[in-house]
């Protein structure tokens, strides 16, 4: 796996099943050679009902060619994206 890029400051809108848009930060990036996909792991700034930050992760096409978000498919991609969630929330406390 490539290493997670940091993006800062770096937002895109989205369109919920209302039609309202939210704005998200991007969070951070990165490509897995395992299932050859891009990933995309974001945030809209809420906070669930436990207090911690939302945060969603969507494969997307690094081309720009289609700009639909995509789910993640396997349990394997969701280890993926939480381990190096884990693995940044370390480097933080640090």
């Amino acid at each position: 796996m490539k290493e997670e890029k940091p993006i800062t400051n770096s937002v895109f809108t989205v369109k919920d099943e209302k039609g309202s848009t939210i704005e998200c930060e991007i969070l951070f990036t990165f490509e897995s050679p395992e299932t050859n996909k891009n990933y995309i792991v974001y945030t809209d700034n809420t906070k669930d009902a436990g207090g911690s930050l939302k945060v969603y992760a969507n494969v997307f096409d690094k081309t720009g060619t289609n700009k639909e978000l995509m789910p993640l498919e396997t349990e394997e991609e969701w280890n993926t994206v939480e381990a190096i969630l884990a693995k940044l929330e370390e480097k933080e406390e640090k």
